[in-house]
C-alpha cells in the first residue's frame, strides 16, 4: 500500500536565511526599531509593498492584528456595523469584536463564496465590509467593490490563505482599501507566526503605523510621507502588534520562493480536483470568472449523503491516516460561525451552515509532486466507493 505523505511538514526555510538570522542572533538586534535604517522588517515592507503592486506596507505580529489595524485606521465609530462572511475562521469576528465593532454575518453558498444577495441585502447599515478569501477561495470582487463604492463603504481583504491569488491579473489584497496577509505556519510563505497588511492610502497606512507601535519618532523610519505621519503622531494608541527583525529575516528569502509555491500549489489542487470530480460523490467547485488562485489545500462537498455517512466518510479517512476536516461536523471547529459564541445569539444562515456540513477541507501543499497527489486521490476515491455502497444499502 503506498504511503501516505505527510500533509502538515512545512517546506524547508531556505539556506540563505541563516545567515541573517545567525547575524541577528548573534548582534542581539531583534527589535525592528534599533536599526538607524534598513532593518529586515522594513526592507520586508519595501519587498513585499513591491512585489504586491501595493505603495505602502506594515509588517506586524499576526494576520489578525493587521485586520484589527485596518478597522482601527479607518477610524469606524464605536459600535460600527463591519460585514464578514459567515464562512471564516473565528480570529475576524474576533478582530471585528477587538475593535469595538459589531461583526454582521453574510451568507455563503457551496462554492464557499459570499451569496452576493445577502450581501446586497445587509450592505446598506454597514460601516465597513472585511472579504475573506477563505481557503483562497474569491468571492465576486468586480460586485463586491462596485457596490461598496457606490454605498462609501470601505473594503478590507482578508487574504490571509490568498498570497499569489489574482483577480482579473490584479493581485488579491489590493483591490480594496487595505489588504492583510497571514505568515503562519501553514500559509504560502511562513514564519511560524506574523502578518503584513497593504494599501496605496498614505493616511490609513500613517495611523495603522503610529497604532502598531511605532512611538515618538520611530515612524521616520517607515517609508512614509512626513505629513501625513506628523498628523497622527501622539494622537493615536499604541497596541505594540510589531514584527520582529528575526521573523523578518525568515521570511524575506521565501518571497523569491513564492511564484513557485503558487505554481505548483494550483498544479497540485487541480490535479486532485479533476480525479475528485469524476465521483458523484465529491464536488470541488469551479473558480469564479477571473480568478485565479494560488491554494495550498483543497475542499470538495459530500453529495447527497446523511449526516451519519459524512461522518463516517471522515472517520474511515481518519483510520486510514488521512485527516479529512468536515467544518460542521468537527467539534468546536474555529470556521463554524455557531461555534462562536462569544457573538451571543447565533444568527439564522441556513445556507452557509448546509454547506459547512458536507464542505471537506484537505491540506494539500505546494511540496507534494503530483504521484503524492494521486495516492491521496485514490484513497478518497476508494473511500467514495465504501460511500456508495452504503449508500446503496
Amino acid at each position: 500500500m503506498p504511503v501516505l505523505p505527510d500533509l502538515y511538514a512545512a517546506e524547508p526555510i531556505p539556506d540563505s536565511a541563516l545567515s541573517e538570522v545567525t547575524r541577528l542572533l548573534a548582534s542581539a538586534d531583534l527589535f525592528r526599531y534599533t536599526a538607524p535604517d534598513q532593518a529586515p522588517v522594513s526592507l520586508l515592507e519595501q519587498e513585499f509593498a513591491q512585489m504586491l503592486g501595493a505603495k505602502y506596507a506594515l509588517a506586524v505580529s499576526s494576520c489578525s492584528a493587521a485586520l484589527f489595524l485596518s478597522l482601527k485606521a479607518l477610524a469606524l465609530p464605536e459600535r460600527a456595523r463591519v460585514l464578514i462572511p459567515a464562512f471564516t475562521f473565528a480570529a475576524v469576528p474576533s478582530s471585528v469584536v477587538h475593535a469595538d465593532c459589531v461583526p454582521v454575518l453574510v451568507e455563503c453558498g457551496d462554492n464557499y463564496r459570499i451569496d452576493m444577495s445577502d450581501f446586497a441585502a445587509k450592505l446598506p447599515d454597514a460601516d465597513a465590509v472585511i472579504i475573506s478569501h477563505m481557503r483562497g477561495h474569491t468571492s465576486d470582487m468586480d460586485a463586491i467593490i462596485a457596490l461598496c463604492a457606490a454605498s462609501n463603504v470601505p473594503v478590507v481583504e482578508d487574504a490571509a490563505h490568498s498570497l499569489g491569488t489574482t483577480w482579473n491579473g490584479q493581485n488579491i489584497g489590493t483591490l480594496g482599501a487595505i489588504g492583510c496577509f497571514s505568515f503562519q505556519s501553514y500559509k504560502m510563505i511562513n514564519a511560524g507566526e506574523g502578518g503584513i497588511m497593504v494599501t496605496d492610502d498614505a493616511d490609513l497606512a500613517a495611523r495603522a503605523i503610529i497604532m502598531s507601535g511605532a512611538y515618538e519618532h520611530t515612524w521616520m523610519k517607515h517609508a512614509i510621507p512626513a505629513d501625513a505621519m506628523n498628523r497622527w503622531q501622539n494622537q493615536l494608541p499604541l497596541y505594540n502588534l510589531r514584527l520582529s527583525n528575526l521573523a523578518a529575516a525568515v521570511i524575506r528569502p521565501q518571497l523569491d520562493e513564492l511564484p513557485r509555491r503558487v505554481a505548483n500549489g494550483r498544479r497540485n489542487h487541480d490535479h486532485v480536483a479533476a480525479r475528485l470530480n469524476t465521483s458523484d460523490l465529491f464536488h470541488v467547485p469551479a473558480p469564479l470568472n477571473g480568478e485565479c488562485r494560488a491554494p495550498d489545500s483543497i475542499q470538495f462537498n459530500l453529495i447527497n449523503v446523511s449526516d451519519a455517512q459524512t461522518q463516517a466518510f471522515a472517520q474511515q479517512a481518519a483510520d486510514r491516516g488521512l485527516k479529512v476536516q468536515i467544518f460542521g461536523q468537527s467539534r468546536d471547529n474555529a470556521r463554524a460561525f455557531w461555534n462562536w459564541q462569544f457573538l451571543g445569539d447565533t444568527p439564522d444562515l441556513p445556507q452557509t451552515r448546509a454547506m459547512l456540513m458536507r464542505a471537506c477541507d484537505l491540506r494539500l501543499p505546494a511540496r507534494l509532486s503530483l504521484d503524492e497527489c494521486d495516492i491521496i486521490a485514490d484513497l478518497l476515491l476508494d473511500l467514495a466507493k465504501t460511500l456508495a455502497t452504503s449508500k446503496a444499502a
